[in-house]
């Protein structure tokens, strides 16, 4: 008997292997194709599964999510914008299965606090900061998922004082600022001829303003982003993940100071922010331990 992982990213599909102790083995991941993605997914999981009887399924996906109706609209992936029908989708697949789904950042969060430096904190929030930004609340030793499935989507927080064109259709989301691909697309429109986000690391630490400027501004709004969040939930630790996770000094630098100088109310004098050692994985850890039986999670 097999349990199953899949993780929905803007950029891949992923899947996996459960082991007992929520691990994920034997992962294989393509690319979102533009056309048809469900059957991408769907081959997917078949090669992972390779005739075995599968039991459960576990999906992390990028959000907006209906939980409840098992439905995900993640606006990179064209088709499925509207809402696609993941878990009846999956359980078609698997008849046999039961079929979970959560957000990418619930997903992450569940992660950090099974395998990652979250194991025994009650109460941090974990953040995912690559081309999109998601988040995940853990109180009281529970992850909060919200009415919808969507809580601890910190990507949509409106920064005061910025107009820049969120995808959502809201301006000043930390996402279209503090995202990588914001702080890329911010450089680009000032003349930054790199391409991509390691290359705009790499040009603000050989000094270049434009890529130095960029980067500051992206630590910056988030470091701000974080102390708000931390306030608001009383949160002592906060996760990094995603590509920001090695940025290095250029990102982290700017965050910190931020943190330092937002982060000012006595019940915060203890909050650490550390990058997450999880790497790719965590998302689709995370959604390998959605799959696992309440007494194993």
């Amino acid at each position: 008997m097999t349990v199953l992982a899949l993780e929905i990213s803007p950029d891949r599909f992923a899947a996996g292997r459960v082991a007992p102790d929520g691990s994920v083995q034997d992962v294989q991941a393509v690319p979102v194709t533009s056309r048809a993605p469900w059957n991408s997914c769907r081959d997917l999981l078949a090669e992972v599964a390779a005739g075995s009887e599968v039991i459960s399924v576990g999906i992390g996906t990028t959000g907006p999510i209906d939980m409840a109706a098992g439905v995900a609209a993640p606006p990179d992936i064209a088709e499925w914008q509207v809402g696609f029908g993941l878990v009846e989708a999956t359980h078609k697949q698997f008849p046999a299965a039961t079929v979970g789904m959560a957000l990418d950042g619930v997903c992450a969060a569940l992660a950090e606090q099974r395998h990652g430096v979250l194991r025994g904190v009650p109460d941090a929030l974990v953040v995912s900061v690559s081309s999109r930004i998601s988040g995940g609340i853990i109180v009281g030793g529970f992850v909060a998922v919200g009415r919808t499935g969507n809580a601890g989507n910190i990507g949509h927080m409106v920064m005061s004082g910025y107009n820049d064109l969120c995808d959502c259709g809201a301006r000043g989301c930390v996402q279209a600022i503090a995202s990588t691909s914001a702080a890329v697309r911010w450089a680009e429109e000032r003349g930054w001829k790199g391409e991509g986000f390691a290359a705009l690391l790499a040009a603000a630490g050989a000094g270049d303003s434009i890529a130095g400027a960029a980067v500051e501004r992206m630590g910056t709004v988030l470091g701000q982003a974080l102390s708000s969040v931390a306030s608001l939930f009383d949160v002592d630790r906060v996760v990094v993940g995603g590509s920001a996770a090695s940025a290095g000094p250029a990102l982290w630098k700017p965050l910190g100071a931020a943190v330092a100088a937002h982060a000012r109310i006595g019940f915060l004098s203890g909050l650490r922010v550390v990058p997450s050692q999880l790497g790719d994985t965590a998302v689709l850890t995370g959604a390998g331990l959605l799959a696992l039986p309440p007494e194993r999670q």
